[in-house]
């Protein structure tokens, strides 16, 4: 394991290192439907592979997206898979998948992504779907899980069910306003009997930061810690910059915060994250913990795929903290 520690915090603290050969998977131009951009990889660890979903490009003018595979038995070298693992077939998939995030539940691996109703011609109002996989190639489709027009996209399953309930996180653009008790996008809760119904929403977190100030969204899946959920997300600030904070939710309530931080804990510094499709931007889709080492992974700048390591009871206490 190779790491680049960087000062990641105005302080000076740095408590996570990107990995020194990032970044990890860069486009192919030898596939075509992977040829331009590969970024923003959904994450699950089996205890003995990691593996992912990743969101490729393979041509910008009508810019539609399909996911590739690859898997890795360090969490640092990945293999991928030459085929398209997983690509749109359903009228609502049309206009291509987005940024799958990756989630264990009663042993079945389940994968939302999202899926636009008309990028090219109305611009990207999304809508969010669930799948489900055993070998991460044969899927079987479950359909939006978003109410229609939200513009609901950053959605993430809790990996167990809490208080008998499917728990659920996502980001409903279009949720603002009076009628909402919000002025910016934020990240709501919701809980459900089935994971197609998801009642009873709840305002998580909104922005508080400037780094964060124009809107935020869940990351990867929330993670089961000792001290509490751990919550990787992202935040964007009036300048277009993205960025990523952590959180801690209450184990048995997670409506409730205990603590999130108030800087950064990654933001774009090295010329991957400054400079690609969209510049100027790290954002956090995976992770997992191998040998009490949290591994965030993440595109960069709508380009490539990144990795970031950070001891978890550091990170934890970080949060803890203050932030």
């Amino acid at each position: 394991m190779v790491l680049k520690t960087n000062s990641l915090y105005k302080s000076g603290k740095a408590l996570m290192g990107r990995y020194k050969k990032n970044p990890i998977l860069l486009p192919n131009k030898d596939v075509w439907w992977e040829s331009k951009a590969v970024f923003n990889p959904a994450i699950l660890y089996d205890g003995n592979k990691v593996h992912m979903l990743y969101r490729a490009i393979g041509e910008y003018k009508q810019y539609i997206s399909r996911f590739g595979y690859a898997c890795s038995t360090d969490g640092f070298t990945f293999e991928r898979k030459n085929e398209i693992a997983f690509g749109p077939t359903e009228g609502y998939e049309k206009y291509g998948l987005e940024d799958p995030r990756l989630m264990t539940i009663d042993n079945q691996v389940y994968f939302s992504y999202v899926v636009l109703s008309d990028y090219v011609v109305k611009g990207p109002i999304g809508s969010t779907a669930l799948a489900t996989t055993n070998d991460f190639h044969n899927c079987t489709r479950l359909g939006i899980i978003t109410s229609k027009g939200s513009d609901n996209k950053d959605v993430v399953l809790f990996p167990e069910k809490i208080n008998q309930k499917y728990v659920l996180l996502h980001r409903p653009r279009s949720w603002v306003g009076p009628k909402f008790g919000i002025d910016k996008p934020s990240i709501w809760i919701a809980e459900g009997n089935t994971l197609s119904n998801f009642e009873k929403n709840t305002i998580l977190m909104k922005p508080e930061q400037d780094w964060e100030e124009l809107k935020i969204g869940s990351g990867p899946p929330p993670i089961k810690t000792k001290h509490g959920w751990l919550l990787i997300y992202h935040g964007v600030d009036k300048d277009l910059v993205y960025r990523t904070g952590a959180a801690l939710l209450d184990l048995n309530n997670p409506v409730k915060v205990i603590a999130r931080t108030k800087e950064p804990v990654l933001q774009p510094q090295e010329p991957y994250e400054r400079i690609g499709d969209v510049n100027n931007v790290v954002f956090p889709t995976g992770a997992c913990v191998i040998d009490e080492k949290l591994h965030v992974y993440y595109g960069g700048a709508d380009k490539v795929c990144c990795l970031a390591v950070v001891e978890l009871n550091a990170l934890l206490q970080y949060i803890l903290n203050g932030g």
